[in-house]
């Protein structure tokens, strides 16, 4: 799996433009969490995605302030860990704990690509 690092602000904004031509997956990430490193683990043993989706993977403790400009920005109250997927400028999925489901995931952005 390749992951594009959130480490500023202003990636967002970048975020949210490349949302309109594909949907962009969140995946929010606590060090100090053994369920955060279980759900890490378990997306990225099963990501098999060929798409055109990009995925960002954003450290909240060294980044909390862009942890809190996504809830704001996108509406989503903060958890870790979760998954956000945008679409257009808009979270249309999220997902935290144990509900992060690959399959799931997948099934989310492979809708939302079409």
């Amino acid at each position: 799996m390749e992951w594009n690092n959130l480490t500023d602000l202003g990636q967002l904004d970048q975020l949210v433009e490349e949302s309109k031509l594909a949907p962009v997956l969140i995946f929010k990430h606590s060090r100090s969490c053994s369920i955060s490193r279980t759900s890490l683990d378990r997306l990225e043993r099963n990501w098999k995605l060929g798409s055109n989706s990009r995925a960002y993977f954003l450290d909240l403790i060294t980044y909390r302030s862009i942890s809190n400009e996504i809830a704001s920005r996108f509406g989503v109250p903060h958890e870790s860990p979760q998954v956000i997927i945008i679409q257009q400028g808009k979270a249309v999925y999220d997902r935290s704990h144990f509900d992060i489901n690959y399959t799931e995931i997948e099934k989310q952005l492979a809708a939302n690509a079409g």
